[in-house]
């Protein structure tokens, strides 16, 4: 009998997690896919929000003020990059004041710092490549960028080292209330448990409802996204979000924490929970209007293009907590924008939640920093030549575009809650996120993933079961 399940490690589950780790509880996390940061998690924008965008009142606009705040500390703590660049929110007209207005008014009562209105020329000295179609911006210093793959195996690997279980490759097929809690039913067997915590993202709703009648509907909500070669991710220093026109809703164009360029999403609802091709209007439509915010966009420089999902709720707000009808069941649902922003908050929210529930001392030998791995690409000359003298693997690389060894791959596939595929060591590591997409270092790291993990070379995966590289063997 677990204290905890938590269903999803994403960011949101893998928060929750490392929170509960700290008490003396017995918590489970359960994931479908082969890692984590698996879903809505592994494609999304990497932003920080400063606060105003919400609605006063609202879980989503105090989660992201307290989250904003503790995500600086936290990258500290847990050894993930994170930066305060501050956004801009664009307006291309002068009726367009009136929209900033409202967003600031909103950050006052959501007590987001140093928040201002600027003209456009003010705005161009802080950002020059700002479009000199930008009339008017909302400048908030607070903003910032992370990177959601590092944020959430940080949280998962602490959370992992403290004594949180991870079954992954592990489906929930259904949730039964039980004389002592609930009772999980999943394709590698049953789980007992006291309480359970919802973080299954687009699916957060099929498992509310299996265990209450008060019923909520999630949407999942598209969106697509250009990313850019590093030699013009200093095309701006700050993330450029754009206010409603009548050219539609807008997109961001950001810098990323690892110096690439960021331009999307787009925002279209669709029916199927696993709908993440990309489309050639979709993208066109992102690179149009990310246009409008910095002048002509590089489009020659495009490395990759991707898509996420969102979990959007019909009410619009995130869903936390217990439904009345379902004790000891939390949910933590409808997590959308800004969900990233608000995770490590709503991490500390669910766990006071849950601590009330089951009562639980704190650990006394909690280990609460944790060492990412060391990376080559960022190492001056002296930690370069320590590195290779500790591990000659640090000498040999594997991918050439973002400067990975051979060393940091083992380390990504022999740390806690280690990489066993090829999108796991690209998450950890970056190798194969560069400008030739692991066209020419993939074939190396399935090599040292099999052998590491002593298998056939065959088995290694780019995920899930069914991914495999090699599908069989000819006669030489």
């Amino acid at each position: 009998m677990y204290d905890i399940t938590i269903i999803g490690a994403g960011v949101t589950g893998c928060s929750v997690a490392r929170e509960l780790s700290k008490y003396d509880l017995k918590v489970l996390v359960l994931e479908r896919a082969s890692d984590v940061c698996e879903g809505t998690s592994k494609a999304n924008s990497g932003i920080v929000h400063a606060g105003y965008d919400a609605k006063p009142g609202t879980l989503k606009a105090s989660l992201n003020v307290r989250g904003n705040i503790l995500m600086e500390h936290l990258s500290e703590e847990l050894d993930f990059p994170f930066k305060r660049n501050g956004s801009m929110v664009l307006s291309f007209d002068d009726e367009g004041k009136e929209g900033l207005q409202k967003l600031y008014d909103q950050g006052q009562q959501n007590k987001v710092k140093d928040l201002r209105i600027i003209s456009g020329d003010e705005a161009r000295e802080i950002e020059p490549s700002l479009s000199s179609e930008v009339v008017w911006a909302l400048y908030a210093p607070m903003g910032g960028i992370v990177c959601p793959f590092n944020l959430t195996i940080a949280l998962a690997e602490n959370a992992s080292v403290n004594g949180v279980e991870f079954r992954l490759g592990t489906a929930v097929s259904s949730i039964e209330k039980a004389s002592e809690g609930y009772l999980i039913k999943t394709d590698k067997g049953d789980v007992e448990t006291r309480a359970v915590v919802n973080a299954a993202g687009v699916y957060a709703a099929v498992f509310h409802n299996m265990v209450s009648a008060n019923k909520i509907n999630i949407t999942p909500r598209k969106g697509e996204y250009c990313l850019f070669d590093k030699n013009v991710g200093t095309l701006t220093k700050h993330t450029l979000f754009q206010l409603p026109t009548k050219y539609g809703k807008g997109v961001l164009v950001t810098p990323t924490v690892h110096g690439n360029l960021l331009v999307g999403p787009n925002a279209v609802d669709i029916d199927d929970f696993e709908g993440v091709n990309t489309t050639s209007q979709g993208l066109s439509e992102v690179l149009e209007r990310g246009a409008l915010s910095v002048g002509n966009l590089p489009t020659r420089q495009i490395i990759t293009s991707f898509a996420g999902l969102r979990a959007h709720e019909d009410g619009g707000d995130f869903i936390i907590g217990q439904p009345d009808d379902a004790p000891g069941f939390f949910d933590a649902a409808g997590i959308e924008s800004p969900g990233l922003s608000c995770a490590p908050a709503i991490g500390e929210y669910i766990s006071k939640m849950i601590l009330k529930y089951i009562p639980a001392e704190e650990k006394k030998d909690f280990i609460r920093s944790r060492k990412g791995i060391p990376s080559m690409a960022l190492a001056d000359a002296s930690e370069k030549e320590k590195l290779i003298k500790e591990n000659s693997l640090y000498a040999n690389v594997v991918c050439r575009c973002e400067l990975v060894t051979e060393g940091e791959i083992m380390d990504a596939i022999h740390r806690p809650l280690g990489a066993t595929t090829l999108d796991g060591i690209k998450r950890r590591t970056r190798a194969g996120m560069g400008r030739c997409q692991a066209g020419f270092c993939s074939p190396r790291t399935v090599e040292i993933l099999a052998r590491e993990l002593g298998k056939d070379i065959s088995e290694i995966g780019k995920n899930d079961p069914g991914s495999e590289f090699i599908t069989g063997y000819i006669k030489g």
